[in-house]
């Protein structure tokens, strides 16, 4: 098979191609470009999930980055395990077809467990005393004391969060090259997330954006002619685009309003209870999936939903198929926020009940995604010099709590999720190959055929019709 690498540049669009990514602008230029329709909702998990599976979320199920696990009444966001995907993996095919095919998964979603060859991804330590000590994740898994003896500590809190930064993509890259030197993969999956930070804290349309877009280019410069220099074909892809949304939509606190929602008090905060409420959304971005617990509800709901400003289209039992987003892990009702909204995971009535975690950086905790986390709060008196007091106190060893992230979605200038307005503003696929793709047009589901392409040699169209039998 041939040497193939995926460099994933998330945020990445047709329309922020240009002056300011001279290097890819003109690396793409002896190429291919296409652009990519994503599958909704188009957020990391669900969109990856269909690139890797070559189906929608109907099919491999993943419907979100987190969704209600109705079995155990738990809502989870950001899970890991390879598991979760209930179609097989390109890879899988790639295997039958040469037993000597390796793939690295690095940092892309639902690595571990997936049955790759060699896994890099971030995973903290969380101590006994509250502390979160950056770390890794990597098959082999020796393999991460290698890279943070080369390369330093994993930059946890520039990977996500009010310090998110260039430096994060810059230690993935230079781990991406410690990976290829030592394993020599014949796929190799890349993850650089460097976009997604100021996409959504400043939007698409700030002049400050350029620096973002030049650090990026700089970053993939250094990996393409690595990586070119080792014979490899290069795809780079990107998974969905950000637009302009500065409008938070709090669907849950209109349900707490309506009596759908139960709340349980600890500490002085309240924790949302999904497995007593009688409808709860689970917030994702511009797409909310919204779990009813009684048929006979689903209507009234629905209603109140659809009447909510901000809230352009709401999925049903009848509408979901629409979108491939019909599965059991998906809500009985799916909300479809308006193009300059997103959806936050509020529930709490009065910020004096919110609770503990609300304030912090919890990905795992929050019944929804909240990309406050991006920012520090500008009500607290000297900000920075707080978040440097709790340092300091992790640094002595101290029990602390990291609370200084906004407790409002104010700040956010971009979200995604729902499904581009134009081609423009939604993903790309590059590849270097100047016959390496046979449509400039391409669904999120294609791409799996375009990187089998890559690795066999054959066509797009060999490739489907041998997925059919024929």
């Amino acid at each position: 098979m041939e040497k193939t690498v995926v460099l994933n540049v998330v945020g990445l669009t047709p329309e922020l191609l240009g002056e300011h990514t001279p290097f890819l602008s003109k690396w793409a230029e002896g190429g291919q470009q296409a652009t990519v329709e994503p599958s909704l909702p188009a957020v990391t998990c669900s969109v990856q999930s269909t690139f890797l599976t070559g189906t929608p979320p109907s099919e491999h199920g993943i419907v979100g980055n987190g969704w209600y696990f109705r079995n155990t009444a738990e809502i989870r966001f950001w899970l890991r395990s390879g598991r979760l995907i209930q179609r097989p993996y390109l890879w899988e095919t790639a295997r039958q077809m040469d037993p000597d095919f390796t793939v690295a998964n690095l940092y892309w979603r639902y690595a571990a467990y997936s049955g790759s060859d060699y896994v890099v991804i971030e995973r903290p330590m969380y101590a006994a005393d509250g502390r979160k000590i950056p770390d890794l994740y990597t098959t082999p898994s020796g393999f991460r004391f290698e890279l943070q003896d080369e390369l330093g500590q994993f930059p946890l809190f520039n990977f996500w969060g009010p310090t998110s930064s260039i430096e994060s993509s810059e230690w993935v890259a230079d781990s991406a090259k410690m990976t290829e030197r030592r394993f020599d993969p014949t796929l190799t999956l890349l993850y650089l997330p460097h976009l997604d930070y100021n996409l959504q804290r400043i939007g698409p349309h700030d002049p400050d954006l350029a620096n973002d877009l030049r650090e990026i280019d700089e970053v993939c410069k250094d990996l393409i002619t690595f990586y070119e220099d080792r014979g490899a074909q290069v795809i780079l892809l990107s998974e969905y685009g950000i637009r302009q949304a500065d409008r938070p939509v709090a669907l849950n606190r209109m349900l707490r309003r309506e009596g759908y929602i139960t709340v349980r008090e600890e500490m002085g905060g309240e924790l949302l209870v999904p497995g007593a409420s009688d409808a709860f959304a689970v917030a994702d971005h511009q797409v909310a999936h919204i779990y009813v617990r009684d048929e006979d509800d689903i209507a009234d709901v629905r209603s109140l939903v659809a009447s909510t400003d901000g809230v352009d289209q709401v999925l049903d039992a009848n509408t979901k198929a629409d979108y491939d987003l019909d599965h059991p892990h998906s809500g009985e009702l799916i909300a479809i926020s308006e193009r300059d909204a997103w959806f936050s995971y509020y529930y709490w009535l009065d910020d004096d009940m919110a609770p503990d975690f609300a304030p912090t950086v919890e990905i795992h905790r929050k019944p929804g995604y909240d990309p406050a986390e991006l920012f520090l709060d500008p009500d607290l008196t000297a900000p920075r010099l707080r978040s440097a007091a709790r340092l300091l106190q992790k640094k002595l060893g101290f029990r602390y709590v990291m609370d200084v992230i906004p407790t409002n979605g104010k700040l956010v200038k971009g979200s995604h999720g729902r499904l581009p307005d134009t081609t423009d503003e939604g993903p790309l696929l590059i590849s270097n190959q100047s016959s390496g793709l046979s449509t400039d047009a391409l669904q999120a589901t294609d791409v799996h055929d375009v990187i089998l392409s890559h690795l066999t040699g054959e066509s797009m169209e060999q490739i489907k019709s041998a997925s059919r039998g024929q």
